[in-house]
C-alpha cells in the first residue's frame, strides 16, 4: 500500500459497534489512573525495588495490563478491520477479552499486593486466558491478509509470538512461589519485563506506526527496505535481551542495548520522513506527546544499557522501568490514544442515517488534554528526579501530578464517548423525523383507489 490514507476508503463499513473498542480505551485510562495512584502509594518502595510481589510490582501490571494490554486489544480489534480489509472472524471474542483481562488483572493487583500466590495465580489465569480469544482474532485477521502489509504483520506476528513468552513466564514465575521450582527467579523476571515492553508492546508500536504516522500525516507508506531493516535489528535486540536475561549475561544485554538504539534510530529515521513529506503539518498535541515518546525510547535503551553493565546501582535499575513504563510507552500510548479516539468517533458518528457528521472540534474538547499534557510532562522530569536521587516524597509528588493529569485524560476519553452518543441519538432522531415527514398520508377507506 503506497499511501496509507487509502485504508479509510469503505472503511466505515469495518467499524466495529462503538461500545467494543471505546470500553478497552475507557478501560485504559481507567488503569492509567489507578497506575498513578498506586505509584503515589508506593513511593517510599521505589528507590529500592528489588524485584518480587508488593505494591511496585502492583504498579507496573496496572501499566502493563490496565494501560498497555487494554490499547493493544482496544487498537487492533477496530484497526486492523480498518488496516486489513477484512472482517473480525466474530465479536464475542473482542467482549470476551475484557471481561478477562480487567477482572483478572485487579484480581492480580490485589494478590500483589496482599502477598498471596493463590490469589496472583487466579489473576494471572484469568488475564492469560484473556490473551487466548485477542491472538486468535488478531491471528486470523493477520492469517487473511498474507501477502499484503507485510511490514505491519512481521511485527505483529512477533508480538503474538512475544505476548505467548510473557504470559508463559509470568504463570511459572507465580506458581514458582508455592513450588520453587525456577533456578533465578530475578532473571526470569527480568526476561519476563524485556518480553512485555520491547516484545509485545514494542512490536506493536513499531508495527503500528508504519500505518498510523502516515495516515495521519497524509504521507507515503513507509520505505519497505529500511522497514525490514528496523525490524530485523529489533527481533535481534529483543532475543539478545531475552537470553542475556534467561542466562545472566550482562553483554548480551548490553549489546541488546546498542542493537535497540540501532533499530530505533532507523524506525525514528523513517518516522521524521513521513512526517517531512506529509501533507498535514499540524498534528496537535498528540504528536508532541509521540515525537517526546520517540526521545525517551533511546534515553531508556541508554540507561538499560548502563544499568546491564552494572552503572548507578538499584536505582539505575528503577529508573530505567520508570522511563520504559511511564515514559517511553506510556506517553506514547496516550499521544496515540487522544489521535484515535475522537477519530474513530467521527467516522463512527458519520456512520448515522440522518444530518451531518460532526467535526473533531465538536467530539473532543481540547482542555483535558492540555491538563494531561502539562501533568504528565511535570510528573515525568520529577519523577525521574525522584528516583535518581532517592528521594519518596519527590517521586509522591510526581505520582500526584501524574494522577491529576490521568484524571483529565480520563475526562477527556469519557466525554468524546459521551457526546459520541449524543451524536448518534441526534441523528438518529433526525432520520426518524425525515422519515415521517415523507410517508405518503394513509388512505382513508372511502378515497377513492
Amino acid at each position: 500500500m503506497s499511501f496509507p490514507g487509502a485504508i479509510l476508503m469503505g472503511a466505515q463499513k469495518r467499524l466495529l459497534p462503538v461500545s467494543v473498542p471505546y470500553r478497552f480505551f475507557l478501560g485504559a485510562a481507567a488503569g492509567h489512573v489507578l497506575a498513578w495512584l498506586l505509584l503515589a502509594l508506593a513511593a517510599d518502595q521505589v528507590p529500592g525495588y528489588g524485584g518480587g510481589p508488593g505494591p511496585v510490582l502492583a504498579v507496573v501490571h496496572a501499566l502493563t495490563l490496565g494501560v498497555f494490554a487494554a490499547t493493544a486489544m482496544g487498537a487492533s480489534f477496530q484497526m486492523l478491520p480498518v488496516a486489513t480489509g477484512q472482517e473480525l472472524v466474530a465479536l464475542w471474542p473482542c467482549r470476551l477479552a475484557f471481561w478477562l483481562l480487567f477482572p483478572g488483572a485487579l484480581v492480580l493487583l490485589a494478590g500483589f499486593h496482599l502477598g498471596k500466590p493463590g490469589v496472583m495465580a487466579i489473576g494471572a489465569g484469568t488475564v492469560s486466558l484473556a490473551f487466548l480469544p485477542f491472538a486468535w482474532v488478531v491471528g486470523d485477521l493477520l492469517w487473511k491478509t498474507r501477502g499484503i502489509l507485510l511490514v505491519l504483520r512481521f511485527h505483529a506476528w512477533t508480538a503474538l509470538a512475544a505476548l505467548g513468552g510473557l504470559a508463559l513466564l509470568g504463570l511459572a514465575l507465580i506458581a514458582d512461589y508455592d513450588h520453587g521450582f525456577l533456578p533465578d527467579r530475578s532473571s526470569a523476571g527480568l526476561a519476563h519485563l524485556i518480553l512485555a515492553v520491547f516484545g509485545f508492546m514494542g512490536f506493536l508500536a513499531f508495527g503500528y506506526s508504519h500505518i498510523l504516522v502516515p495516515m495521519f500525516a497524509l504521507s507515503p507508506a513507509s520505505d519497505p527496505g529500511r522497514a525490514k531493516l528496523g525490524y530485523g535489528l529489533a527481533l535481534a535486540a529483543l532475543l539478545a535481551g531475552v537470553s542475556g536475561a534467561l542466562s545472566g549475561i550482562s553483554v548480551l544485554l548490553v549489546g541488546a542495548a546498542i542493537l535497540g538504539l540501532a533499530a530505533t534510530g532507523v524506525h525514528l529515521h523513517q518516522m521524521r520522513l513521513s512526517l517531512k513529506t506529509g501533507m498535514r503539518k499540524n498534528l496537535g498535541l498528540s504528536f508532541v506527546l509521540v515525537k517526546t515518546a520517540w526521545g525517551l525510547l533511546p534515553l531508556t535503551l541508554t540507561v538499560g544499557g548502563l544499568a546491564a553493565a552494572g552503572g548507578g546501582g538499584g536505582r539505575m535499575v528503577a529508573l530505567f522501568g520508570f522511563l520504559a513504563l511511564f515514559g517511553w510507552l506510556l506517553t506514547f500510548l496516550t499521544g496515540i490514544l487522544q489521535r484515535i479516539v475522537p477519530f474513530l468517533a467521527s467516522m463512527n458518528a458519520g456512520k448515522g442515517k440522518g444530518g451531518r457528521t460532526p467535526r473533531l472540534s465538536e467530539l473532543a474538547a481540547e482542555g483535558p488534554l492540555k491538563v494531561h499534557a502539562a501533568c504528565h510532562f511535570a510528573a515525568l522530569a520529577l519523577g525521574a528526579v525522584g528516583i535518581g536521587g532517592g528521594w519518596p516524597a519527590v517521586i509522591q509528588g510526581a505520582a500526584s501530578i501524574g494522577l491529576a493529569g490521568a484524571a483529565a485524560f480520563f475526562w477527556f476519553v469519557a466525554d468524546v464517548y459521551r457526546r459520541l452518543l449524543r451524536s448518534r441519538a441526534q441523528q438518529q432522531h433526525q432520520a426518524t423525523e425525515t422519515e415521517t415527514d415523507v410517508l405518503p398520508p394513509t388512505a382513508h377507506p372511502a378515497d377513492p383507489a
